[in-house]
This record gives C-alpha cells, structure tokens and sequence, in this order.
C-alpha cells in the first residue's frame, strides 16, 4: 500500500500519482512470474525427448510404442483441459497467487513420484494427476493480465510467451543430457527439483495487488455464455485448438522419427532434444519481431505469414531423410510459426473486456490444453498406421487450408478489434 498525494492509502499498482513506484510494482512482477514460469515450462520438456524411450525401456513397452506415447502425452491435457476452469473460477474467489503455489508445490511431488513407478498403467494415473494438478502457466497469465496497467497488457503478455518459449528450449536440452549421462527416471527428479523452484518463486516473490476477496465466485456456465456471446473470441479458441494440434501431431513422433534416421538409442534423447530445441530458438529469436511486426501491419497479416510458413516447413519435411537438414527445417519452420501465437494473443488482448480478460485466457487454456490432447493422441495413432513423413504432409496441408480459410475471411477469428479493425476489413 501507498500514500496518494491525496492521502489515501490504495494499492501501488493503481496510484497515479507515483508513477516510478507503479511502474516498478507490475515490472517487478512481470520478471518474477517470467522466471516462475520459465522454471515451470522447462520443468515440463525435460521429459519430452525420452518418454517414449522411457516407456520402451524402463516401463517395458515393447507394441503400439507410439500409441502409448501419445496416449501418454494427451492425458495430462485431457485432464488439464476438463478441470482448467474450474480452477479459474476458484482463482476469481481465492486469488490467482494461491493458484501458483498449489500446482507448483503439487507439480514437484508428481515429478519425484515419477521417479518410482515401474507399471505403465500406474505411470498413466500420474500422468493424469499431473494434468488435474497444473495450472502455473495460466494462473502466472491471468495474474499478469490483470495486475498489469492496460496499456502495457499486450506487451507484458507478449514477454510472458518468451517464458515458454525459452523453458522449451532449455528443457529439451537438460533432458536429453540428464537422461544420456545419468538415467531417464533421474530426469524426473531434475524435473522435480526445477518446478519447485517455480513453486518457492511464487510463494515468496510473486504479488497480486488488485485481487478483490468479496467479489462472487464466477460460474464455467456464465463464463462460457461470456465468451459465446464474442464471436471473434470463440473464432480465436478455434484457431488455437487447430495451430496447438499441428503442433502436437508431432510430438510424440519426434523422437521415434529421430531413431529411423539412422539415431542410435543410445544417442536418440540427445539428438531428439537439439531438434525439439531448434523451433523453440526460433520462436525466441523471431517472436518479438512478429510482434512488432503485427503492432505495424495487422495481425491478421502476421498471422497469415506464420500459417502460412509453418505449412510449407511441415511439406518440406517429408522430402528430408538426413539429421542434419532435418534439424535445420524445423529451425526455419520454428521462425515463420513464431508468429502465430503471439499474433492471437495480441488479439484476444483486443477483442475481451478487461474484467473479463483473466477468464477469457483461462478458457483459451482450456482449448489448447483439450489440443494438446487431441494431438498427441491422433500422432501416436498416425504413426502406428502410416509412414511418420507421411504425416509431414497431412500437417502441413491442414495449415495451408487454415492459412487461406483465414485469408478468405471464412472463420470467426479474422476481424481485430480497436486498432486493427480497419486494417482487417481491408485483407
């Protein structure tokens, strides 16, 4: 609390009068909720590269690997996805900070208790209390979206991508190194150990200054009817789940695509985690430049050139057979795809009501959480019926189709509000 020049004492965030100590409180927020989620995001892709290698050779799965690898993958989204807004209504009751702190603390015994199981099926049952458990990530959005003054919200939010992005870069990284030198179930316990360094960063650095305690409980019911009622918004879901899913087609295939080439088993994690690492350099290196890019020109242009890039990186693809130029593709299919997140984020940050803005990314959450799902699941599938180049293709032709769906002004998410309006009635 602050002393206003007129007396009154009122939280910092909103005090007018001392801008220097505003600006400090929700800057100083922004880097601690960053390196909370950073934390959070690099605790998580640890495990990507070997989990199909953990399941071949520590749980004894020998058929349908890739099934069970995307399977594996999707349930913890799944279950994310059902009870993410159930969390967002108790986090308008009981604080976005509280949020933090119960999946981080939640998140770190998952992690170590991955360390022990020695039964698939028990693996899976951790797999989905893991995704029942998590919230950091949206919680760490919501709390910087509504305790951030309105003119810097895109930009804020914009740096809190970056958080991810880099967790994803590093994580694959320390993974597919903890895993080569010392054992995949010793990377549960890096994991473990990562994520409840998230957990004591929220607990005793991150504030939330504007949350009201006797505001009512909002209902999913109302919510949902909320957001129904913005076309543009539930557009804007649309395009997540499709772009989140092209993504995580991929996923578990990844690793398993890396052995064909030519890989060793012992070497896959590693080789694996520098390919899943070149699109998260990418989109660190390219995000803030398409963002700028898109304050400039419109979103929607942005957004177009991203699809649009992604699509001919995933065609491109399937004509590539080496380590080498396999690793360099996905890097520059990482630099055009960098534009798209950030490109519907800036929008949803345009089209939704301020008050209403911590529930809307809560239930775009849940969207990308019921794709990340879905991903997985239908790769794994793919996978197990059809040559995995072959599905470099169906990737790639569902963003091309999305990319000219948008061009043609045929889906819900294409107008912007405010700023871009105009510039969107002109595409």
């Amino acid at each position: 609390m602050v002393e206003c020049k007129s007396r009154i004492k009122i939280p910092a965030l909103f005090c007018k009068g001392c801008d220097k100590l505003m600006s400090f409180s929700w800057k100083r927020n922004l880097i601690v909720l960053w390196t909370g989620v950073f934390f959070c995001s690099t605790a998580y892709s640890i495990s990507i590269p070997f989990l199909p290698i953990f399941l071949h050779t520590s749980l004894g799965i020998n058929e349908h690997l890739e099934a069970w690898a995307g399977i594996s993958f999707g349930i913890t989204f799944l279950a994310s996805a059902l009870i993410s807004p159930y969390w967002g209504s108790l986090a308008d009751k009981y604080g976005r900070k509280p949020m933090l702190i119960r999946s981080g603390y939640s998140l770190a015994v998952l992690y170590f208790l991955n360390y022990f199981v020695t039964d698939p099926y028990w693996f899976l049952v951790l797999r989905v209390f893991q995704g029942l458990l998590a919230g950091y990530v949206p919680a760490s959005i919501a709390l910087v979206g509504t305790n951030t003054p309105e003119k810097h919200v895109g930009y804020a939010l914009g740096i809190m991508a970056t958080a991810g992005a880099t967790g994803g870069i590093v994580g694959p990284l320390i993974g597919g190194f903890v895993s080569h030198w010392f054992g995949n179930r010793e990377a549960f316990l890096f994991s473990g150990l990562v994520v409840l360094v998230a957990a004591l960063i929220a607990t005793f650095f991150a504030k939330e200054h504007t949350f009201n305690r006797s505001a009512e409980r909002s209902h999913v019911l109302d919510d949902l009817k909320t957001a129904w009622s913005n076309r543009t918004f539930i557009g804007l879901m649309g395009l997540v789940m499709i772009v989140t899913m092209s993504v995580m087609l991929l996923e578990p295939l990844l690793t398993v695509y890396v052995m064909q080439m030519g890989t060793s088993q012992e070497n896959a994690s590693l080789h694996s985690g520098i390919i899943f690492s070149a699109v998260g350099v990418a989109t660190v290196l390219a995000a803030p430049r398409w963002g700028k890019l898109g304050t400039k020109y419109g979103y929607n242009k942005i957004l177009f050139i991203g699809l649009l890039g992604g699509a001919l990186g995933n065609l491109l693809q399937f004509f590539v057979s080496n380590l080498i130029g396999f690793g360099i593709l996905r890097f520059v299919y990482g630099l055009f795809f960098a534009a798209v997140y950030p490109s519907i984020n800036a929008t949803i940050v345009k089209v939704t009501e301020p008050e209403f803005r911590g529930r809307a990314f809560s239930l775009n959450q849940s969207a990308t959480q019921m794709a990340t799902m879905l991903g997985p699941v239908i790769g794994g599938m793919l996978g197990g019926l059809i040559p995995i180049r072959v599905v470099f293709i169906i990737n790639g032709l569902g963003l091309l189709l999305t990319a000219f769906l948008l061009r043609s002004r045929k889906t819900a998410s294409v107008p912007l509000a405010h700023s871009t309006a105009k510039e969107s009635m002109k595409m």
